[in-house]
């Protein structure tokens, strides 16, 4: 079975004997688990109480009076302990880039004065340090990520912050989204949430995190003396974002696959809500992020001029959006 593995994954070895008799149903109440193990039944409620607390096992049914957890299939409650220690390692790393970008702009500030002035601008030169630079900054994102791009596209981690539930809105150039195969990456990220628009001629690239850094990559990646510059000075921050919003007011709404759901998923989420399912239950259906369900949700009932669910179902089906 995974005899020997529940300790590398924080339980221990009275939890590892209790889930492998509530697997094999050697025995029926608490009491009878604990004259089983040969363990006190306050240590027995204990190793219960985590393998439930771990997703090892389900709560059991109160109208057994005293009766035992349901145990989890193996390969699932692994899964699902998988799923929640890289949360984790994400929701850490996070915090030890705030922490990392606080130190930074201590340090900027504090330069600024001994200085007599000057702001919190760093130049990263070279495209390594600049895509190293950048990969640290979409790491410590919370909320927001705003993007401009263009041609040569950068290879940024999209699918990766909508996964972490970091909304995510990009401006792309035109230009770029004739190739097929851009395409259809641009329509798989739009299905798990990205907010995507087009312009023609975008005025340089920007990649804004939380409005409270931004950086501008460099204009030519492939020149070697190219730099980025990361701006967290107020000033100059405020006026970038600003940018942003206004170029993101003037674009068009992306018409290609992706913009938003195509109608198969569409069909699906509204089945969902029709059925009354929560956001947490729509969200494991879909194989999203709740963050992103809710996200589409809301990008649903503002397609359908709807302000609430049921009358998304009723102008849906007006449409024919429910249609096979």
């Amino acid at each position: 079975m995974i005899k020997g593995e529940l300790p590398l994954l924080g339980l221990g070895e009275a939890e590892e004997r209790a889930y492998e008799a509530l697997l094999l149903e050697r025995a029926g109440h608490v009491e009878e688990l604990a004259r089983l193990l040969g363990l006190p039944r306050e240590r027995v409620h204990t190793a219960l109480e985590r393998l439930v607390e771990h997703g090892f096992a389900r709560p059991p049914d109160p109208a057994d009076g005293g009766g035992l957890p349901h145990p989890a299939a193996p390969a699932a409650a692994i899964r699902t302990l998988i799923d929640r220690r890289q949360a984790e390692l994400h929701r850490r790393s996070a915090e030890l880039e705030r922490l990392r970008f606080t130190a930074e702009r201590l340090a900027a500030e504090r330069a600024a004065r001994a200085g007599g002035g000057g702001c919190a601008v760093e130049r990263v030169t070279g495209r390594s340090a600049a895509d190293e630079r950048t990969v640290r900054l979409l790491a410590g994102a919370e909320r927001e990520v705003l993007l401009m791009d263009r041609v040569p596209y950068a290879g940024l981690d999209v699918g990766g912050l909508l996964a972490r539930g970091v909304e995510v809105r990009a401006v792309l150039d035109r230009a770029g989204l004739a190739s097929p195969g851009r395409a259809r990456a641009v329509a798989a990220l739009a299905g798990r949430g990205l907010r995507v628009r087009v312009a023609a001629g975008v005025p340089t690239r920007l990649v804004a995190v939380d409005r409270r850094v931004a950086l501008l990559p460099p204009s030519d990646a492939a020149d070697p003396r190219a730099y980025a510059l990361v701006v967290a000075d107020v000033r100059l921050r405020e006026a970038l974002v600003p940018l942003f919003e206004a170029v993101w007011e003037r674009a068009s709404p992306w018409e290609g696959d992706g913009g938003r759901e195509d109608g198969s998923e569409r069909r699906e989420l509204l089945r969902l809500l029709a059925a009354g399912l929560k956001d947490e239950a729509i969200a494991r259906r879909l194989g999203v992020h709740v963050h992103t369900a809710r996200r589409r949700i809301s990008r649903l009932l503002e397609d359908l001029d709807a302000r609430t669910r049921f009358q998304a179902g009723a102008r849906a089906t007006a449409r024919g959006w429910l249609d096979a």
